[in-house]
């Protein structure tokens, strides 16, 4: 599995890591295998969030990563009401015990709310401090609201903004992925597989996908998970909860496409014009 520099972190972290967002539906026993499965196969990035489930599937994830906990790099978020620099600090605690951990990796406010930045930052300097927490970033964050948080604490200090990006939906490309890279925050991909919404097989953009996958011995969410991950900043946690399924994932951290076939993919699924909002999956 390919790694790499996480924003301004010391530490690598795999391409293709795990996401959890509606696994409180899952069958939990299939959860917690396709989890270890990730971690074996070095998806070792495990994203999960307070709001899943209402706190469900942080305890599954807790109850998966017993005995692994050292392989992962492991985060979760914070809820924007509950963004209060108190708020935060106990919201993190409860967190830590639902994940059954002494530590996250990373931690992040899930989007903008409408508590001061400058207090849930407070919050996120002071669980760093006390150990609680290795990093911390945001996600749904547009240009503006990076350009506010930057000013509010300064440079290399937000690790990451997790946004909405897949095939149908690549808006972050237009200026919000670039101004990431410029400014060393990691662009991390969440539901890169559209979410339920991924090109029907027959279709004519899914034969499209297909034709490169079959030349590359993978498989069409391979390859679109690689288009998604193709520039260095970039990062995707696709989700799913059956471990026969992570192996197809997992071969997407080492497939870099050609020109040509980053080319035909764009094609197919061209870019619209620019969004006035960014959008939340």
């Amino acid at each position: 599995m390919q790694r790499r520099s996480f924003g301004p972190l010391e530490t690598h972290v795999p391409v293709v890591g795990l996401g959890t967002w509606h696994m409180e539906s899952d069958d939990r026993e299939a959860a917690i295998r396709a989890i270890r499965r990730a971690i074996e196969r070095g998806m070792t990035h495990l994203d999960t969030a307070e709001l899943y489930g209402q706190g469900a599937v942080e305890e599954l994830v807790g109850e998966a990563i017993a005995g692994y906990r050292a392989d992962v790099f492991l985060a979760s978020k914070v809820r924007p009401e509950q963004a209060t620099f108190a708020g935060t600090l106990l919201a993190c605690e409860k967190s830590l015990r639902r994940l059954r951990t002494d530590r996250l990796d990373l931690y992040l406010l899930h989007w903008r709310g409408t508590q001061p930045l400058e207090e849930t930052f407070r919050a996120f300097e002071t669980l760093e401090r006390d150990g609680k927490i290795r990093a911390w970033g945001v996600s749904n964050f547009d240009v503006a609201d990076l350009e506010q948080a930057i000013a509010i604490t300064g440079p290399d200090k937000i690790a990451c903004n997790q946004v909405l990006y897949n095939l149908q939906e690549r808006d972050a490309e237009h200026v919000l992925q670039t101004f990431c890279e410029r400014n060393g925050i990691a662009f991390v991909a969440y539901s890169p597989l559209g979410a339920g919404h991924f090109p029907r097989p027959g279709s004519w953009r899914s034969d499209v996908l297909t034709t490169i996958a079959r030349a590359r011995g993978v498989t069409a969410r391979a390859v679109a998970l690689a288009f998604l991950a193709r520039r260095p900043s970039a990062f995707v946690i696709p989700k799913t909860s059956h471990a026969e399924h992570v192996d197809e994932l997992e071969k997407a951290g080492n497939l870099v496409l050609a020109p040509n076939e980053i080319e035909t993919i764009g094609a197919a699924f061209p870019l619209d014009p620019p969004k006035s909002r960014l959008p939340y999956g």
